[in-house]
């Protein structure tokens, strides 16, 4: 290995805070997306969709669609039977002989104009019986619900382990140690709290869009998607097709927050391509991207702790209840989230935990930028904060003897490493004070202050590369990466190839996604990329550098050893300019062995968690966990309700910061996002099962009036397998948000802020002393009769 692998500081300071070279044509208008693709001979397509939350499909009648001028094609469940999923294949692509959710596919129509299309969908005569619709989960628990999926027990399992029955579609759980023990104990004080949160949309700045066409016999899928391996697989699957038939590719995608880390769109508009022989564009509407796609779930939690008077966790018990909608899809994933949330900020010497996805007749939800955990998180520190009441010790006192350290368990028994959060709790305490007492602020409002922690993880997972070496000395980076916003794919991978290679990243070019040229990758999200996608990258490096070294070598009289890579130049060590340029070794390399390229891979390296406490997860411990400390203090109006965040401050672990300048954007957006979660953004389902809010007009989010300059403090040094010890960046600054504003607020007022979002009327409830009944009927409180009801 050369020296140059082993120099501890590859990323010179010169390049950590990389401009984004993409800012420029995006800030002008330039970019192109998916939606932007308006070729001449594009034909167009549009949904029929169901205006009822469950019932019965009677007829279906496309005939006179059919005729309507420019009509090219209509697809209905006839042309895609068969179901998918994630765990379990509960979910058609259309609704076939039931409906189960308001907005469910019934056709989709290919047309010369969109007007065409859109007119023609409006003419399919639709004939459905109603059926009682669940559209809670307390109505789809009760004893007398109708099953949302009948036949729920001839479904196929994708994967074993996780109970299921009646409208639950998936439970994953934990147990470790004796609970049962703990709380029965004489000389602890049980705290057991309730806490509730509504849905969010994700809103992205480009909705869900594809362009398909069929050639060849192959399909070519055009779209705006965090996972264009997924879309190809359950594309194939759906259009009963090898994957091999199916290309995937991907530009720039108008940001996706997890909303795109699913195939939704794409087999629809390639079933079209297929029947029509032309190019194919589906596009959301607004409307449509607020009332069916995915949004972060509404969620009831309970739990409950039993607690020494010193402040030692003895057990913990949990119940949290997830709204998955109609269908299963990556709620039944996302169960598993809540033992590393729930269970990995403090030490517990005792756990039991439960995560149900239930099904109800409402769209299907779907992951959302640190998905269950941000709220799991509120829940957990509003607990926490409530058993500092009970047992009269200060909320910061009790962090620092509790929180993981080197050495403790996580809820599955995994070991974790390093002392992380207690370091990072000092260091925000000594930046920004202790807490004065301060009840109200200098005009009158109410002032309350909070400091809280959070755990997520890096969802890493496989990843390949592949660097070509170019003849001008430049480098390409093949990837299956997705440039969705944040900024990866032009700054973090770039540094990373440029810091293995001897580089500037400006020297290195990221090909744009495409199935059919890179390997297969998880997909962009979950904080992943730079971790997984770099890791892989480096890989590939390193076998570009071997070969790069082994030719200079040869060209140098020198062995590899006495060899570094620097500035676009192959040097010997401790000479200066007594090598050559890596553009004259590439030159003689094409000559002796040819083209230099290299190939990498990484996966997860699979942390070990206990053996037997875990049953129902996709991921049983935490390969890479990353934690936050946030700060917050806000002023409450009395006499309106309204909360002004007056100061929001951030300690994030990072592990190393690749490029400083990009995790502020990520922290700044995060928490900004955060804010609408616990203070603005509320969905709400009417009768018929369709959203209130079905757009901008009444769907409240953050604007630049709500933003504030976050205050950030990068903590560096926290273990990692990532590329130069990184961690990703994206996902964690929403972790807190919103646990941290309803702790504040819950001091502030006094009252249990035990509901998000606090929007301005739930806060004056609360100060009225009329908060919300969360009292939770379906939830058992005796762990021994919170089981499954399974039903035939």
């Amino acid at each position: 290995m050369s020296t140059q692998a082993t120099t501890p500081d590859r990323l010179t300071k010169a390049v950590m805070n990389l401009p984004r070279r993409d800012a420029r044509d995006k800030l002008q208008g330039r970019t192109r997306y998916t939606v932007d693709d308006t070729d001449a001979g594009l034909l167009h397509a549009a949904f029929r969709r169901a205006e009822i939350a469950s019932g019965r499909i009677l007829r279906i009648d496309t005939i006179a669609a059919r005729a309507m001028p420019g009509v090219k094609a209509i697809a209905t469940a006839e042309d895609a039977p068969g179901l998918h999923g994630i765990g379990i294949a509960d979910h058609p692509l259309f609704a076939d002989e039931v409906v189960r959710y308001h907005g469910e596919p019934l056709a989709v129509v290919a047309a010369t104009t969109l007007d065409q299309a859109r007119a023609a969908a409006a003419a399919i005569e639709v004939e459905i019986e109603p059926l009682p619709a669940c559209l809670t989960m307390e109505q789809s628990l009760a004893a007398d619900a109708p099953l949302i999926h009948p036949d729920w027990q001839s479904y196929e399992i994708l994967k074993d382990g996780a109970a299921r029955g009646g409208n639950v579609a998936w439970e994953a759980t934990v147990v470790r140690g004796d609970t049962d023990a703990a709380f029965a104990r004489d000389d602890v004080t049980i705290v057991e709290g309730t806490y509730q949160v509504g849905r969010q949309s994700h809103v992205p700045f480009e909705p869900r869009a594809v362009v398909a066409d069929y050639e060849d016999g192959r399909f070519h899928i055009r779209t705006s998607t965090q996972v264009p391996w997924t879309v190809r697989h359950v594309t194939a699957k759906v259009l009963g097709v090898a994957e091999s038939r199916v290309r995937v590719t991907v530009p720039a995608v108008g940001g996706g927050f997890g909303l795109k880390f699913d195939c939704s769109l794409e087999p629809f508009a390639a079933i079209l391509a297929r029947k029509t022989g032309r190019r194919v564009s589906l596009v959301n509407s607004r409307r449509e991207e607020q009332m069916t796609c995915l949004s972060r779930e509404n969620a009831d939690i309970l739990i409950r702790s039993a607690v020494t008077a010193d402040g030692r966790i003895l057990g913990r018990e949990a119940t949290v209840l997830m709204d998955c909608g109609a269908y299963g899809g990556e709620q039944v994933f996302l169960t598993t989230m809540t033992a590393h949330t729930l269970g990995g900020n403090y030490r517990l010497e005792s756990v039991r935990l439960s995560s149900r996805a239930v099904y109800t007749n409402t769209p299907p939800n779907g992951a959302f930028r640190a998905c269950n955990g941000v709220y799991n998180t509120f829940a957990l520190e509003r607990h926490t904060d409530e058993i500092c009441a009970a047992i009269g010790m200060d909320p910061m006192e009790f962090r620092r003897r509790n929180v993981v350290g080197d050495g403790d368990l996580g809820a599955t028994g995994q070991v974790f490493e390093g002392d992380v959060l207690r370091p990072m709790l000092d260091l925000a305490l000594t930046k920004h004070g202790p807490h004065d007492g301060r009840t109200h602020t200098d005009d009158g409002r109410l002032y309350g202050r909070a400091t809280t922690v959070g755990t997520w993880f890096i969802f890493v997972g496989p990843s390949a590369a592949t660097v070509n070496l170019n003849a001008d000395g430049s480098a390409t980076l093949v990837t299956s990466g997705v440039e969705i916003g944040s900024g990866t794919m032009v700054q973090s991978l770039p540094q990373i190839v440029a810091a293995n290679l001897g580089l500037h990243p400006d020297d290195v070019i990221v090909k744009t996604a495409d199935t059919d040229a890179s390997g297969r990758d998880l997909g962009v999200g979950g904080g992943r990329t730079t971790v997984s996608i770099g890791a892989a990258s480096e890989a590939a490096c390193e076998e570009v550098r071997q070969k790069l070294l082994r030719v200079a070598a040869q060209m140098l009289q020198t062995s590899e050893e006495q060899l570094v890579l620097k500035d676009g130049r192959v040097e010997i060590v401790g000479r200066p300019g007594s090598g050559t340029s890596i553009q004259t070794v590439i030159a003689q390399a094409e000559a002796d062995i040819g083209p230099i390229s290299g190939s990498g891979a990484f996966t997860a390296p699979g942390i070990p968690a206990m053996p037997g406490c875990a049953a129902g997860h996709f991921i049983d411990a935490i390969d890479i966990p990353v934690f936050a400390v946030h700060d917050c203090e806000l002023a409450v109006d009395p006499d309106t309700g309204a909360v002004e965040i007056l100061s929001y401050r951030v300690v994030q672990d990072v592990g190393r910061a690749l490029n400083p300048r990009a995790v502020h954007s990520q922290i700044q957006g995060g928490v900004t996002q955060g804010i609408g979660y616990a203070l603005h953004e509320d969905i709400t389902i009417n009768a018929q099962g369709a959203f209130d809010q079905a757009g901008f007009s009444d769907y409240r989010i953050p604007t630049a009036l709500d933003t504030l300059p976050i205050d950030f403090h990068l903590y560096e040094g926290a273990p990692s397998c990532g590329p130069l010890g990184t961690k990703g960046a994206g996902e964690v600054p929403i972790l807190n948000v919103g646990a941290t504003i309803a702790c504040a607020l819950a001091r502030a007022t006094g009252q249990a802020a035990n509901q998000l979002p606090l929007t301005a009327p739930r806060v004056m409830a609360l100060m009225d002393g009329a908060g919300p009944d969360l009292r939770f009927p379906h939830i058992s409180r005796r762990w021994s009769d919170n089981t499954i009801a399974f039903r035939d």
